[in-house]
């Protein structure tokens, strides 16, 4: 190898680390992670002592029948091989979100310290475009709760991932993603194939048709009502809930409503608004609860 030649190599290892270590340091902002490239996997290894954590994401271009359209899928997995059939929790975005910045910063870090030290058992989380539609079919031919329900399935077990079946164990979500993480619950229930757990964080649950039209999610106040989690709690069945929210928050009425109607498994209202830096500091207790509900797979 020539002296350019593996000055180059060495320019471009410097890059992929220095790459890896901001992906690590700032959780998974995935939005700057673009190309034609049909799969990246990112491999954040944290800097400093101790074993490296190595979350890793991968997201892929696929195409949902069910939202006429192609979306992204992202998997943030604990590590580079891992078992096959681990289970999976998928997670919603919010309005104006997406798949690649759907879960808290941290999410990924925590997730994969917790895995190696044996706090956490393994497993993945999945996150896919759901559109501003409060994921419901509020646009003919867009229906972003079939594609959670029927396509995610075969898409997980195409690799490896989830059940026999590609089946999610659990679902989580923020702001709307919590609206939609609620209402996956009631149409697993609905199905006779109930969650094992469901978490909303600062879920979209508003007390009020005036204050929800604006956001132009459902056609009327009829179809929220039909929809909206606060009023049909009973529908949920026994699955076990998280549910987090600051006290600063706009959505902290509804969630109070909600937790004084459903009686969560985890209840939080502490400090807090709507964004990131609430979202990033209930991470831990995210995890806690999911991973008391994770299915033993073992055989």
């Amino acid at each position: 190898m020539t002296d350019s030649a593996s000055e180059r190599l060495v320019r471009r290892r410097s890059l992929l680390i220095a790459g890896a270590a901001g992906v690590a340091t700032t959780g998974i902002a995935l939005g700057a992670l673009t190309g034609s490239v049909p799969m990246l996997d990112v491999v954040a290894k944290a800097v400093g002592g101790g074993a490296a954590a190595e979350p890793v994401v991968r997201v892929e271009r696929v195409r949902s029948a069910a939202r006429g359209a192609e979306v992204n899928l992202v998997t943030i997995l604990p590590s580079e091989l891992p078992a096959r059939n681990l289970p999976v929790c998928l997670f919603l975005h919010g309005l104006r979100g997406s798949a690649r910045r759907a879960a808290p910063t941290g999410l990924a870090g925590t997730l994969v310290r917790g895995v190696r030290s044996g706090e956490l058992p393994p497993f993945a989380f999945v996150a896919v475009d759901g559109g501003d539609n409060y994921w419901h079919e509020n646009r003919v031919g867009d229906n972003s709760m079939a594609m959670l329900l029927d396509e995610v399935p075969r898409w997980l077990r195409e690799r490896g991932l989830g059940d026999a079946t590609g089946t999610p164990f659990a679902c989580a979500g923020v702001s709307m993603g919590g609206f939609g993480s609620l209402l996956y619950a009631r149409r697993r229930h609905e199905q006779g194939r109930p969650l094992a757990a469901a978490a909303a964080i600062s879920p979209g649950l508003l007390t009020s048709w005036r204050e929800m039209s604006t956001r132009r999610a459902f056609k009327n106040n009829h179809e929220w009502a039909s929809l909206d989690p606060l009023r049909n709690v009973e529908k949920l069945g026994r699955t076990p809930i998280g549910i987090w929210c600051g006290t600063e928050d706009h959505f902290i009425e509804g969630t109070r409503k909600f937790i004084r109607l459903a009686s969560p498994e985890v209840a939080y209202t502490g400090p807090g608004g709507h964004g990131d830096s609430f979202y990033r500091r209930i991470v831990p207790d995210l995890l806690a609860f999911l991973g008391r509900h994770v299915p033993d797979t073992r055989v």
